[in-house]
């Protein structure tokens, strides 16, 4: 069993621990913006605060989370401790949370939210750059495993928050919902904070502020990057898009019930986390491009075909192969920039990354929206297949790169 296990990941299950926990903890920033979503209405309807207040509220997560970008890679890199803020980003994620429980009016829940938003964002640099330097030959597989992760919190929130909902007020829920966030941060520090110094237990890929900024140009001119981010932006914004609107879809033009739009996009989760794994060490043996061109047409393909669906069936068959392309490709994506900049750059790189999607997904909603309003639903899914297709044209035209010596 081992032997098959190395065999199909390049790696034993004892080396894959440290990437299990990262999970776990990526699973822990997920949970804690799912319990935040939950508590929601309960929380707008004690307070008093109209749908405008909460649209702040979800708006100041977004903002925050997007603001966080631009400080976040230079906090990672230079300082050089990525276990340490990984754990730092979820206490105090844990902790904003926790103060749900005793939070009263707009302006401090707007503070608290913003710290949610911003410590959600400041995982990502530290935890992908400490993955990609512990395991430079497996890059895929180990990101696959760190998205998985995130897959796990969206999954195990809204059934345990939800229960906790039905016997707990608001408040308490926020309280208990934050000490498993609180458990996983303890984890993390216990079993892998050594591995962020070396033998001579210095801090690791530490660099000065100097060495930074000159980084940062270098990143921010090299044509190969700066295209993939921009790939990247293309397909967030697909992804987003579809997460809005396959519900919009069902409800509304397919009138299904509620219970079948939660199978259908449940149906489409579930395919990203059984090809995520496979795409991502896959990827370590024949390349990023291959697999990221492949899942980029077949994503293509398939959101052009939901919109020709006329009925729920054909419409859920198309979801279900969409999960399988569409979200296979995010730990590719994070691999392939992370072989494309130098390891003391990989916090900021991620930045990059991740800052890009968020500029171009904020176009989604509205644009969507408006198209819908004039031509109908399914005149969004040929317009998201577009902005994949866009997607597939700058695979097509990045350059091919070596991996960069670790």
């Amino acid at each position: 069993m081992g032997e098959r296990i190395v065999k199909l990941t390049g790696l034993g299950v004892r080396e894959q621990a440290p990437a299990w926990v990262v999970s776990l903890g990526h699973g822990a920033t997920h949970w804690i913006a799912a319990t935040f979503y939950l508590i929601l209405p309960y929380l707008t309807q004690e307070l008093g605060m109209s749908y405008t207040e909460a649209g702040v509220l979800v708006s100041t997560f977004h903002i925050s989370s997007f603001l966080a970008n631009f400080g976040s890679g230079m906090v990672v890199d230079v300082l050089g401790r990525r276990v340490m803020v990984q754990a730092v980003s979820l206490l105090l994620g844990a902790v904003a949370l926790m103060a749900f429980g005793v939070a009263g009016g707009l302006v401090v829940l707007i503070g608290l939210v913003a710290i949610i938003g911003g410590t959600n964002n400041l995982w990502h640099p530290a935890a992908i750059s400490f993955l990609s330097g512990l395991y430079p030959r497996n890059r895929g597989y180990v990101l696959s495993i760190h998205t998985l992760g995130a897959s796990l919190g969206d999954s195990l929130a809204p059934l345990c928050v939800g229960a906790m909902l039905t016997l707990l007020t608001w408040r308490d829920t926020a309280v208990w919902g934050s000490i498993p966030v609180l458990v996983v941060a303890a984890l993390i520090l216990v079993s892998i904070a050594r591995m962020d110094k070396d033998a001579d237990g210095q801090v690791s890929n530490k660099i000065t502020a100097a060495e930074y900024f000159s980084g940062l140009k270098v990143m921010f001119t090299d044509k190969a990057a700066m295209g993939l981010c921009l790939m990247a932006g293309f397909r967030s914004m697909t992804q987003n898009g579809l997460l809005m609107f396959i519900p919009i879809y069902l409800a509304n033009v397919l009138k299904v019930g509620p219970v079948m739009t939660g199978v259908g996009m449940t149906a489409m989760q579930l395919g990203g986390f059984f090809a995520g794994p496979i795409a991502g060490a896959w990827s370590d043996k024949i390349g990023r491009r291959p697999i990221v061109l492949g899942a980029a047409t077949g994503t293509t393909v398939v959101v052009a075909f939901l919109a020709l669906a006329q009925n729920e069936y054909m419409f859920f068959a198309g979801v279900s192969v969409l999960g399988f392309v569409l979200f296979a490709i995010r730990p590719v994506i994070h691999s392939w920039m992370m072989d494309l900049t130098p390891p003391r750059m990989h916090g900021s790189a991620t930045s990059a990354l991740f800052g890009t999607q968020s500029a171009l997904s904020f176009i989604v909603p509205v644009a969507g929206g408006v198209i819908a309003d004039h031509y109908g639903v399914g005149a969004v899914f040929y317009a998201l297949a577009g902005t994949m297709l866009a997607a597939n044209v700058l695979v097509a035209m990045l350059p091919d790169a070596e991996k960069l010596e670790e």
